[in-house]
């Protein structure tokens, strides 16, 4: 299992961790997707190694932003 830490910005309520969490949770490989709102914190557990674009791409789709992987 492979772990990924992203920070997102934008995240301030359970609504936005469960929308990043539903859209970077449709990537393939994902297995499990973490969130933390205090420090907008997103850890990704694939089975292999996931695209940062993709992942960039899904939290954009949620209509967030990510910062930095």
């Amino acid at each position: 299992m492979t772990q990924s830490t992203y920070t997102v910005r934008g995240m301030t309520c359970d609504h936005c961790a469960r929308s990043v969490t539903d859209e970077v949770g449709k990537l393939d490989g994902v297995e499990h997707v973490s969130v933390d709102l205090a420090t907008g914190s997103v850890t990704v557990s694939s089975d292999g190694s996931v695209d940062a674009a993709a992942v960039r791409a899904a939290v954009d789709e949620a209509g967030y932003e990510l910062v930095s992987s």
